[in-house]
Formats: structure tokens, sequence, C-alpha cells
């Protein structure tokens, strides 16, 4: 999956000459927390976050009405150390942006213009989507040696009890000679498919059986 699959395209923008108070009623009346600052070509000068604005408040807001502050354009404020990305970019190239820079929204451009953005929001549906745990599932996690063949042999017990695989994610364990993989199945009693795996000699971290029922660790 690629940016321009998630991306939002009817972005808020504001130019440099706008003032605070105008972007603070567009974050507030639209319920978002950035808002691109853009010139006349379209291309992007900066950033103003509902942050920014909060953490400015102390020092330029004032409480009484006729506050000057609020009329300073928003470029006295904006972020210009700005990352983007292109609409042809990886989403997992995008979450690893997201999660090395600690950073909330990210401008896509084509040609340098502003064309999209992505939101830690849109991050999310798309990883809950990709797990398949927006469907009713089972998240069953086995222990495996890391060697080939392991996910095959998996694979076969699930599909000779014709259960359906929604999705597979690979996690690193404590000891470098094994691995856990995470299968999100399409079940909801997950005894006899727990069963079958520890039966094949794999071992079953979660959920564990109890008797005659089971429940996630």
């Amino acid at each position: 999956m690629k940016v321009k699959d998630i991306m939002k395209r009817d972005v808020v923008t504001l130019f440099e000459t706008n003032t605070i108070r105008e972007a603070l009623h567009l974050l507030e009346k639209n319920r978002i927390r950035h808002i691109p600052i853009v010139n006349d070509q379209g291309h992007i000068q900066g950033i103003v976050s509902d942050r920014d604005i909060r953490d400015a408040r102390p020092s330029i807001f004032a409480q009484h009405s006729d506050d000057q502050d609020l009329l300073k354009p928003v470029s006295s404020l904006m972020s210009t150390h700005i990352i983007t990305a292109e609409p042809e970019d990886l989403i997992q190239e995008v979450a690893s942006v997201f999660y090395l820079y600690h950073i909330g929204c990210l401008p896509i451009t084509e040609d340098d213009r502003l064309i999209g953005m992505v939101t830690e929001t849109e991050l999310l549906h798309t990883l809950v989507e990709f797990m398949g745990a927006d469907q009713p599932s089972t998240q069953i996690d086995v222990e495996v040696n890391n060697s080939p063949g392991q996910l095959a042999d998996l694979a076969h017990i699930f599909k000779e009890l014709d259960i359906n695989i929604h999705s597979v994610m690979v996690y690193p364990s404590e000891k470098e000679e094994t691995k856990t993989l995470l299968f999100r199945a399409q079940t909801i009693d997950a005894r006899q498919v727990i069963s079958a795996i520890e039966k094949a000699g794999f071992t079953v971290r979660g959920p564990q059986l109890n008797g005659d029922l089971y429940e996630e660790s």
C-alpha cells in the first residue's frame, strides 16, 4: 500500500499572512490538529499545530478583549523544518518517519506542491486494517524457530482446519534463535487450532487454553 491510498486530499491550509486567530478558528471548526502553511503556488512554507498555539498562549494570549497578539501572522509561530513524503512512497516507510522523528503529521507533495496529508489517525486505521483487527477474529501468537519453513508448516494447520488467516506479523523474540508469529485468524473459538498447533510441537504464547476455555494472555 502506498501513501496515495490513505492520504487526505482535502487539506485545510493558510497563508503566512493569515492570523493566529484564523488558525485557531480553523483548528477548532474542522477538529484538526495541524494546518499546512502554503504560498500562492501551493508550496508548503510551514505547519501550525494546536500545540504551537497552546505552547504560545502564556506569552502571546492576554485575557482581555483588545489583545492584539491574536492578530499576529501565523508565520510568527509556525514550524518551518518540514518533513514531507510523496504519494508513491510506501506506508511502512512513512510509518518509520513518524516513529523516528516523533511527528504527528506528514504533508504529501508532488512537484513541490502540497497535494495531501497523512496523520497518525490514518496510520492507525491502516495498521488496524493490515492486522485484520477490525473484523471478528482472534490473535494467536506462536513461537517458532528462526529457520525456513516455519510459517508454511503453521499455515498448513490453518488450512487443514479450514480457518482463514487475515494477517501474519513477525515479532522478534528475546532469544535470537526464535521468533514469534502473530496470526490474526478468522475465528472466535480458537481452541481447536491452538490444540493442533501445540500437538505439532509449536509453543503458543497466547491466547492460553484453560480447560475447556481460552483467554487472551
